[in-house]
């Protein structure tokens, strides 16, 4: 099984709401960083949110107001709320995980925002 696990894409109109998860298999300790980034086609991957184990976030600008990373230490998941979702927020989406030891990536997951 892989690393991480994301779930949660999809299809939805402009204004609505998903919400993205990502699941790291066994324990990851108390020295970490979770981020989500995204990449459309054509473009370079881009970070969108990013946690550390104490629980300091930070929001790319494009996102900010709209969208929240948030984790639960006990279960290792990393989550993204997205909401008034926008046709620009199309991409697949991605999670990383970091460690001393490692630099992990999830398999990704399709967002897609039309009408």
């Amino acid at each position: 099984q892989e690393p991480l696990v994301e779930s949660g894409g999809g299809l939805v109109q402009p204004g609505g709401s998903l919400e993205l998860s990502c699941a790291a298999s066994g324990s990851i300790g108390s020295n970490y960083f979770m981020a989500w980034y995204r990449q459309a086609p054509g473009k370079q991957r881009e970070l969108v949110a990013s946690i550390t184990a104490g629980g300091i976030t930070y929001h790319a600008d494009s996102v900010q107001g709209r969208f929240t990373i948030s984790r639960d230490n006990a279960k290792n998941t990393a989550y993204l709320q997205m909401n008034s979702l926008k046709p620009e927020d199309t991409a697949v989406y991605y999670c990383r995980l970091r460690t001393p030891r490692d630099d992990y990536w999830g398999q990704g997951t399709q967002v897609t925002v039309s009408s």
